[in-house]
């Protein structure tokens, strides 16, 4: 593990805690400069950066890196300076490597190392060199949604335009609308491709109607060939952005110009989406990313291994894709923390030695209680009502039908009696409850976008 893959994962973690304005603002910038011994020291671009870290986030990095470096790093620093063009492969603590045991079998490979993608930037946006087809594993669950990338690819504008794909958090969408760009930068090194998250479009939306410089963000939109929009969920609610991405929609579709497009929903499931943009979304191709199934995760991990050329035994790696099943990001970060605990070790991982580690990867529903309250609380979030409306008397479609979920996943999640999830839910009769479970089990069978809906709010249910 070298100290970009480490500093990667403490971002990750990081992200999770904050907001994106917040993580953007203090951490876009920051790389790990240098490593002595046990320190770290961290490059930031300015001073405030440095002052605003070391008084707020000091605490929580220096946590994050000892986590991941299992005890390794003891002292964390500050400097500034520019953040390399491309990631510097320093090994961890390098000079305090300490001699192989005569015993100790040497690393081996399980085969030679994947090439490594450069990092290809398209104005003042940037693909990822990383996120390529090649790197894209392919099972069941996404088979649909890659051939329609590389189809998008092969034919801008030609098919499938829009391609909409949505699934949950960490199984590959923003994988694949880079690979797509990418992919086309390759062929076509003239192409003008854009790459924004829906909050960037926002943003830089606010920011010309403020500047009075409306024609500039007109003209960067809407010239381009490729417009990839990660997070297009978020544009729920905000209506004066939502009519500008309307007809920017518009003229790039009316111009055979690409539109790929990523959602952790459907269309129809987006909350405050206007019926206009959610037709658009709908009328090229929809497709999913499902979580991966076990030989989709065994191969993921010996991908990863050929990555970062370390050797991991078979029997291992399958002990690693039973325990870790929500998505692939959760699956690397166990990879990375299996490498560098065995790495500072110098030990050679074994199922002993790997079982503590991916104590923290348990599945979410196997090691957390949750309470009525809480699963009553994650379901009004997620379809934007009160909880007092969803307790209460109103027979409304748009309260009957969240309350009846309430009660499917207490019966399902929590095994509670139909008589106690009456009694949760302002005082119902048991039969009540009974209804909603045989409902919602009936329309599970056919219903996609239920499944989906279900699942979404289990992973925000069981990540409080």
């Amino acid at each position: 593990m070298n100290t970009n893959d480490l500093w990667q994962a403490v971002l990750g973690e990081l992200e999770l805690t904050l907001s994106k304005a917040n993580f953007t603002t203090w951490f876009k910038y920051t790389f790990i400069s240098e490593v002595d011994t046990n320190a770290v020291i961290v490059g930031v671009p300015n001073m405030f950066t440095k002052a605003w870290l070391e008084k707020k986030y000091a605490r929580e990095i220096l946590r994050s890196l000892q986590e991941h470096s299992h005890g390794a790093v003891k002292q964390l620093s500050y400097r500034v300076e520019n953040r390399p063009s491309a990631p510097r492969d320093i090994p961890l603590f390098e000079k305090e490597a300490v001699p192989a045991p005569q015993n100790a079998a040497p690393t081996q490979f399980t085969s030679s190392p994947l090439p490594q993608q450069k990092e290809i930037r398209t104005g003042e946006f940037s693909l990822n060199g990383k996120y390529c087809f090649e790197t894209f594993i392919v099972g069941k669950q996404n088979e649909l949604a890659h051939a329609a990338a590389q189809a998008v690819s092969a034919q801008p504008g030609g098919v499938y335009n829009p391609l909409f794909i949505y699934g949950g958090v960490g199984l590959g969408k923003t994988h694949l609308l880079q690979a797509i760009g990418n992919d086309l930068i390759h062929k076509h090194p003239q192409i003008k491709i854009l790459y924004v998250t829906s909050e960037r479009f926002t943003n830089d939306f606010i920011s010309a109607l403020r500047s009075n410089r409306m024609s500039e963000f007109k003209n960067r939109y809407r010239t381009v060939d490729i417009l990839l929009v990660d997070d297009i969920q978020f544009l729920g609610g905000k209506k004066e952005t939502q009519e500008e991405f309307f007809h920017t929609f518009n003229q790039l579709h009316q111009n055979n110009h690409q539109i790929v497009i990523s959602s952790d929903r459907p269309p129809k499931a987006i909350s405050d989406l206007e019926e206009r943009l959610t037709s658009r979304f709908e009328c090229g191709m929809l497709a999913d990313v499902g979580s991966p199934d076990f030989e989709t995760r065994v191969a993921i991990l010996e991908t990863k291994c050929r990555e970062k050329m370390y050797h991991i035994e078979r029997d291992i790696l399958h002990h690693v894709a039973t325990v870790v099943q929500t998505n692939v990001r959760e699956l690397e970060g166990a990879l990375n923390k299996i490498i560098a605990f065995h790495q500072f070790k110098n030990a050679k991982p074994s199922i002993e030695t790997v079982k503590p580690i991916l104590t923290s990867f348990q599945p979410a529903s196997s090691r957390k209680n949750v309470t009525p309250r809480q699963l009553i609380q994650t379901v009004a979030l997620y379809f934007d009502i009160h909880m007092d409306d969803l307790l209460g008397q109103s027979r409304q479609k748009r309260l009957a039908f969240p309350r009846q979920i309430v009660m499917y996943l207490m019966r399902e999640e929590m095994k509670s009696s139909y008589p106690s999830i009456g009694s949760e839910l302002g005082g119902r009769d048991h039969t009540t409850a009974m209804h909603a479970y045989d409902k919602i089990t009936n329309c599970l069978l056919e219903d996609e976008k239920l499944q989906h809906d279900l699942e979404l709010i289990k992973q925000k249910l069981y990540a409080l």
